[in-house]
């Protein structure tokens, strides 16, 4: 039996954000010095970044993560004055210690190096202030300390995306830190297809469309993310988007992640006037459109309280695996809940146009 250490330790979440999704590597830059000498890299780096081993530099190295005037370098190429130096790798392990819990997962595939798991709604991805335990690395710790021996690396859950806690769907963790890194680059890459189904309030005029606008924390309420469509504050954020069913006062869209910003899907579709259904950060725990009726109030607050969280699904996942180099892609049925909102907003729709 292959066990784990009992200081499992891993990065603490922000106390002031419930994230969705948020860049899980650390990217630095480094532009050489006119009078430095030649040195190997992995030396320079050792130097340059505070509390990294000579053995994770040359694993970053190795993974193709250390990449040099836009070229990956190996561990023993020679910086000269003027590089453009360029890092990428997952965030170092934070002192939360992580306790083995037997919960329930719903396992889509796994080998020895990566997992894909289908997460239900209401499960937080990992411990941080609020929530030490009952998470979805809780359970991934208490599983992997129950696999069968399989090789000398250990094995522990590496994030390299998340999705928050009431959103339902696939999400990828890696075992080894070998995978974590070389999955770290992907997406900092945007290698990785991900494809979420949202539903929304109001109708669009067209069937398709882009949402592009910096998104960043709110200068006014900093559990919340905003959309800076000048630029001026925050990271870009890009979300393709495709819609897929109309039910007269609400959309059911497809939407593919260019990037992954915190709350991306439910900033962007909030500041183009859509927020998702049931929303309550953002914004759509509310009757935004429709009529008057009284029955159509106990309509919209009957599905609000069969989904009481806001709508969204992360569907499908695809990506290059970090050891073999194949392609992989996954697709998940939308949560039960979501899937019973959707049929009510279809039978609605349907008796609604019946009555035109």
């Amino acid at each position: 039996m292959h066990t784990l250490p009992r200081e499992n330790h891993i990065q603490p979440e922000n106390p002031d954000s419930d994230h969705e999704e948020q860049d899980l590597y650390e990217h630095h830059r480094f532009t050489v010095d006119k009078g430095q000498g030649l040195l190997r890299i992995d030396k320079y780096v050792f130097a340059k970044i505070e509390g990294i081993s000579r053995n994770k530099i040359q694993q970053t190295a190795r993974a193709g993560n250390i990449i040099v005037n836009g070229e990956s370098v190996k561990p023993n190429y020679k910086v000269k004055p003027g590089d453009e130096i360029s890092i990428v790798m997952a965030y170092p392990p934070r002192e939360i210690e992580l306790l083995p819990e037997n919960i329930p997962l719903n396992i889509v595939f796994e080998d020895d190096h990566l997992v894909v798991i289908n997460k239900e709604a209401g499960m937080v991805v990992h411990p941080g202030y609020g929530n030490y335990t009952g998470t979805l690395v809780n359970a991934l710790v208490y599983h992997f300390d129950n696999l069968p021996y399989q090789n000398d690396e250990e094995v522990k859950p590496g994030l390299v995306h998340r999705i928050d806690k009431n959103t339902s769907g696939l999400l990828l963790v890696a075992k080894t830190e070998a995978a974590q890194t070389r999955l770290a680059r992907s997406f900092f890459d945007r290698d990785i297809d991900r494809i979420y189904h949202a539903l929304v309030w109001g109708d669009f005029e067209e069937n398709e469309g882009t949402i592009t606008g910096h998104i960043g924390r709110s200068l006014k309420n900093r559990k919340i993310m905003d959309v800076f469509p000048d630029g001026s504050y925050g990271k870009l954020a890009i979300t393709h988007y495709r819609v897929i069913e109309r039910f007269r006062y609400v959309s059911l869209v497809e939407c593919k992640l260019e990037t992954g910003r915190t709350h991306q899907i439910r900033a962007h579709f909030r500041h183009i006037g859509k927020p998702l259904f049931n929303d309550a950060t953002y914004g759509g725990d509310s009757i935004l459109k429709g009529t008057t009726f009284t029955k159509y109030k106990q309509f919209v607050n009957n599905c609000f309280k069969i989904m009481p969280r806001h709508a969204l699904h992360a569907k499908t996942l695809g990506f290059k695996h970090p050891i073999s180099g194949e392609m992989l892609q996954f697709d998940s049925p939308v949560a039960e809940d979501m899937r019973e909102v959707i049929e009510k907003w279809r039978g609605y729709a349907l008796h609604r146009q019946d009555e035109d």
